[in-house]
């Protein structure tokens, strides 16, 4: 093998590239830099957007929401409490026999 030397890039260095090429590179800078400024813009303008508020309506139609979750949950309780008692019973009675 023979000392091979990379090839220098300085000023007489040819490049060619087709027409094609050069707007995919266009192309792509010009998408590039619009969806950089267009991403700065919509931070900007959210910066500048006040925070939202939670007005009473919302608050209290939580409220009774959670508070209705409760009382279901509650009966639910209940529910099982007398299921449970029965099966207590009728072990009971067959525990007796």
């Amino acid at each position: 093998m023979a000392n091979q030397v990379p090839p220098q890039i300085s000023e007489g260095t040819k490049i060619t590239l087709d027409l094609k090429t050069i707007g995919m590179i266009v192309g792509f800078t010009v998408s590039l830099s619009s969806m950089w400024f267009i991403l700065k813009a919509d931070i900007a303008r959210a910066m500048e957007m006040p925070e939202p508020t939670i007005e009473r309506i919302e608050y209290d139609l939580k409220d009774e929401l959670i508070r209705e979750t409760i009382m279901t949950t509650q009966e639910d309780v209940e529910d099982i409490k007398a299921t449970l008692a029965k099966m207590e019973e009728r072990l009971y009675e067959l525990s007796q026999r």
